[in-house]
Parts: C-alpha cells; structure tokens; sequence
C-alpha cells in the first residue's frame, strides 16, 4: 500500500497542522472499534471505526504511514478509500486485499482535551496451494521410494497422502511420504491433500508404478479327445507386461500346422487342432520379462486318464505332505504290529 510516512513521533504534530488547518472531524469511540479482522486474499476488508458528534481532528495510518487525514486521501493505493455512514463512521475500506496490506491500523483523533487511538490488526488469509510435487515414479518393486509435496498458504497447510485404490485411507501427514521397500500392491495413484480450512483443499496426484517379475497365476491343461481342438492356457501378472513362450519337450512352439499361439496382455493361450494321439502330454508356458522369468507345465490329456485340469491334485499331495508329521505318530503303532 502507497502511503505517505511520518516519524511516530512527528503524530502529534501532524494533528497540530490539521487543527490549525481547521479540517472538521470527530471524536473516535473506542469501544466500538474491532480489535482485529481476518479476511481472505482478493476480499475486500472494511476496517470499522465509529466516532460522535465532538470536534475533532481524525486520521486513518498503517503503522507510521498515514493513509487519510479527516476526509483528505494520502495514500496512492487507488483500492483504499473511507465508509463514512452518515457522521458517526469513519470506516476504512481495502479492495483486493493482499499478503503485504497485513498489519496494524490506527483510527486516530485529536480533540481539544486529548488524542485517542484505536488500533486493528488485519490478518490475511491465503488458501492452501500446492507448488511443487513429485514426477509420477516407476520403481522396482523393494526399491524405497520417497513423494513430496509442498505447499504454501495462510495460515500454514496441512498435507496429507492417500493411496486412492483400493481403500483411499489416509497414510502419513506431511510434505514428505517415505515408503520403504516398495511392494507391487502399493502401486497406484497417490493423493496429495493441502489444507488449511480457508477455502477448498489444492490436490494433486502422483502416478506410482512398481515393475516386478512375472508370476503365473492360472495355468489350465484340456482333456480333449482325439479329433478334437484342445486349448491350454496361462495367465500371468507382471509389469512390465510379459511376454510368453511355449515348450514341448524343451522345443519351442511357434504357429505352425495343427497349433496355434495367442497372446492377449497377460494370458496366452495354445490351441492343438484335431488332437492325434503324438499330441497328449506335458507343455510348458514360459513368462519372461527384463526383471524375471516363470514357468508352468500343463497337460493335453486323453479323457478318462484321470488328470485334473486345474491342478489341484499338487495342492492335495501338498496337504497331504503338511498333515504326514501330525499322522506319523498314530501310524507307527501300527506299522509295528
């Protein structure tokens, strides 16, 4: 704000000049002034300031710097001018209020007998804004990884961060986020919140991608009589997405007379057109991207043969291996007999 300055202590005399000027002004009622107010960047503030009918000389300043004398303007800010209802106001007004017009204002009087003040301090609030956050992150999985995000505002915001899939709960507070071994389940969309109840909360996000290994999820064999097409079927997980091979007898396969590869993302499937009996028997899908490889077996089988083509009969012997200890002890009794 443009004002004119005076000495603190060249005040006294400056009510001096405007009462030997003979400028008309009247008496402030202290009381009825506010201590503070508190408004918002780009708001416009009205400093109230009341007086009574008694000659007066009275003045408006911002620290030493005087912005009205009586009904005289000193300031050069053309968003300042006075709210004078009737003659019992002499309010100060402040258009598009910004960060630098905070700070204490005096309504200050000269009468005949003594001189009276009442000072206001304004306070400007800024709303929470976010002025730098991280780049979105790829990262090997087990990598650490550290998001930022600054912001500024008045009064100072709180930041918070949330990974917005799958439950969005809050997970630290503060500019800072550190994640120590990072995990393929943490990656995501992660969102930055700053806050500071002065208008609605700055966001921004941060794109989180975890590359890591290929694992075979879902590996499908077919029982599927001569004559017949049988499919088998891989699905796997990997970023970056993998890429798919198949093995027979450690030959590679590739589209050739009777078979037939498709890769759709992360599932491949081979298809054996009119199965002979040269046909039936183990095939092995390979997964492979730049951080790992994996594979699984999976059968083309004659129907009656007994196989299971979801492979559970492997999970059973692997239960089977899990309850052998507990058993054992009832079992030798009996194989002593």
């Amino acid at each position: 704000m443009s004002c004119i300055w005076i000495p603190a202590v060249w005040i006294p005399a400056f009510f001096a000049l405007l009462a030997f000027q003979g400028f008309p002004a009247r008496s402030v009622d202290v009381q009825r002034a506010t201590d503070n107010i508190t408004v918002r960047q780009g708001d416009t503030a009205v400093i109230r300031c009341y007086v009574d009918d008694k000659v007066s000389k009275v003045a408006w300043l911002n620290r030493s710097n005087i912005i009205f004398a009586s009904e005289d303007k000193w300031s050069l800010d053309p968003r300042v001018d006075l709210v004078t209802k009737g003659q019992l106001e002499y309010s100060l007004r402040i258009q598009k209020v910004d960060v630098y017009d905070e700070g204490p204002y005096t309504c200050s009087i000269q009468t005949k007998q003594q001189s009276k003040t009442s000072q206001v301090y304004l306070i400007v609030q800024v709303p929470a804004y976010i002025y730098r956050v991280s780049e979105d992150v790829m990262v090997n999985e087990g990598s650490n990884v550290t998001l930022s995000c600054l912001a500024n505002g008045r009064p100072d915001p709180s930041i918070t961060w949330r990974l917005l899939n799958p439950s969005a709960e809050t997970l630290d507070v503060g500019e800072y986020l550190e994640i120590s071994g990072i995990m393929r389940t943490q990656a995501g969309r992660y969102e930055c919140k700053a806050s500071n109840d002065v208008a609605t909360p700055d966001v921004k996000y941060v794109n989180v991608v975890v590359n890591y290994p290929p694992f075979i999820k879902m590996a499908k064999s077919s029982e599927t009589p001569v004559g017949r097409s049988g499919v088998l079927r891989c699905d796997a997980t990997a970023v970056p997405k993998p890429e798919f091979e198949w093995y027979r007898d450690d030959k590679k396969l590739s589209n050739m007379q009777g078979i037939n590869i498709q890769i759709t993302g992360t599932r491949t499937e081979l298809t054996v057109a009119n199965v002979t009996d040269d046909d039936y028997g183990n095939y092995t899908c390979v997964a492979t991207n730049r951080l790992g490889i994996h594979n699984a077996s999976v059968f083309l089988y004659r129907p009656g043969t007994g196989r299971d083509i979801n492979g559970s009969a492997s999970v059973c012997q692997s239960v089977w291996l899990l309850l052998l200890p507990l058993l054992l002890p009832l079992l030798l009794p009996l194989l002593k007999c």
